[in-house]
């Protein structure tokens, strides 16, 4: 029987969403005593109890120190900061505590054989460039996995494949991993990673921009050689990234080797020059000759056309880059590549086409949730924008937006709590209504659009003052929209 020495254990859960859950089933399948705390109560939580599927102990409402106390190991979710106090009394008495993303690690690395596993973070398009990863290795017919983030928590696939008596062993564990999933690793090694971007966001979580890079940067802590690193050579935090890669988690070795992405010069990587409209790709040999791969030679005239892409917008023109890149550097064929881009047609909510009236086209961007993600939705159209945004803040600097509306968004509707924040920000730049729900900025998007005109939802904040999540917003506009 599988125990990885969970046997017994003391284990103390934090937090009840699907991550939570997910943990809670596995050590307890495991054989550990588990114990759940959230801070939510009972009724506000009916539908995760149902999940749990073992006699598991529930502390809900509160956290008393106890729980932590006695406890051999501590799970986190990744909604649950390190810094908490009880987190860090527990550190400071010598309990080991880690995220679920560790713990599933740990049980891939010891029972997945010679599994690998690929990991993307970033602070935009995340989900996007995981699913295509995913798409494009099981069509080259590799066995993948695919979770974290995205979809299943990478515990609750363990889970099932456990019960269901099939092994661990895969070519490839695809996971999209988020900051908060990352501040709590100790072991965790991706073969391949990459960081698709960095921009403001979650600054209410995090003390400053510094301590958010830092974390996204914890996703290369543990890399070696052997490994690789993919960032993208045109976003500001780059630097910073190898700042922290060079000295801040300590001079190492032996280190992964990094290649680059780029909209705007030749790199060592991928690159899309705006004249060529081509994706080109520059892999130098000595570094193929250090990763462990089954990639040796590129064809020389390998390149690949944006205007062939189902998936549309310059963001999607970076995943596709960062995603061919590890693709490429795990065995993937440019003929697999090229073939999957074909009919992959990205995700929902990820400026999604919803349906074109009378020539007015409402695009469906509720996924864009930060100021960095607004930016590159705008970048993505020349037709004259009907925007639709607000929600609630993320401590974001919505000025930022300034040179993305200006000239191209014709009027901005504005709806939840930030609305009067951003108005403030960028309401000299072009038309500003004020609306009280979705139905009512969908119907003033379109009494104000003329044929040509896109009506794009790209809300730069979260959902949680008017709507359950991202997911519940993008579905209320699409309804909305349907209902003209």
């Amino acid at each position: 029987m599988l125990h990885m020495d969970y046997e017994g254990k003391k284990v103390t859960v934090v937090g009840l969403a699907k991550s939570g859950i997910g943990a809670a089933n596995l050590l307890s399948r495991l054989g550990a005593k588990v114990t759940v705390t959230d801070i939510k109560g009972k009724k506000d939580l009916e539908l995760n109890l149902k999940e749990l599927k073992y006699d598991i102990t529930l502390v809900l409402g509160e956290h008393p120190n106890s729980v932590f106390e006695e406890a051999d190991l501590i799970v986190l979710s990744p909604g649950v900061p390190m810094y908490l106090d009880p987190i860090q009394r527990a550190l400071k008495r010598g309990i080991e505590v880690i995220g679920e993303l560790e713990l599933a690690y740990r049980m891939i690395i010891t029972y997945g054989e010679s599994s690998k596993i690929l990991s993307i973070t970033g602070t935009n398009g995340k989900s996007t460039a995981t699913s295509l990863l995913y798409n494009i290795l099981r069509d080259n017919g590799f066995q993948v996995i695919v979770g974290g983030n995205i979809g299943y928590a990478l515990t609750e696939i363990i889970y099932e494949l456990i019960n269901q008596g099939k092994g661990f062993q895969k070519d490839y564990y695809v996971t999209e991993v988020s900051s908060f999933q990352l501040e709590s690793i100790r072991d965790f090694r991706p073969f391949g990673s990459t960081i698709l971007n960095i921009t403001p966001d979650h600054l209410d979580r995090y003390d400053s921009m510094s301590s958010y890079i830092d974390a996204k940067c914890r996703i290369f802590l543990n890399q070696t050689e052997g490994d690789f690193l993919v960032l993208n050579a045109d976003d500001p935090a780059t630097n910073e990234i190898l700042f922290r890669y060079q000295t801040k988690f300590g001079v190492k070795e032996t280190k992964p080797e990094i290649f680059y992405f780029s909209r705007k010069k030749r790199v060592e990587g991928a690159y899309y020059l705006e004249d060529e409209k081509v994706i080109n790709f520059y892999l130098p040999s000595h570094k193929i000759a250090k990763i462990k791969t089954n990639l040796r030679d590129l064809p020389k005239d390998f390149c690949l056309r944006p205007q062939s892409f189902k998936i549309r917008g310059v963001h999607n023109i970076e995943n596709v880059m960062a995603v061919s890149l590890m693709a490429l550097l795990c065995g993937s064929t440019p003929e697999t590549i090229s073939n999957t881009l074909r009919y992959f047609a990205g995700l929902e909510h990820r400026l999604e086409f919803v349906r074109d009236l009378k020539g007015v086209v409402f695009i469906n961007d509720s996924k864009g949730t930060n100021v960095g993600a607004v930016m590159k939705s705008l970048e993505s159209f020349e037709s004259p924008i009907i925007l639709i945004a607000g929600g609630r803040d993320k401590h974001s600097d919505f000025g930022l937006l300034r040179p993305f509306i200006k000239g191209k968004v014709k009027a901005l509707i504005l709806i939840g709590e930030a609305k009067e924040k951003i108005r403030k920000a960028v309401g000299d730049l072009t038309e500003v209504f004020i609306e009280n729900d979705m139905d009512g900025a969908v119907k003033k998007a379109y009494s104000i659009a003329v044929s040509g005109d896109v009506v794009l939802l790209s809300p730069a904040c979260a959902s949680f003052d008017m709507f359950e999540n991202f997911e519940d917003r993008g579905r209320k506009f699409k309804k909305a929209v349907w209902s003209l």
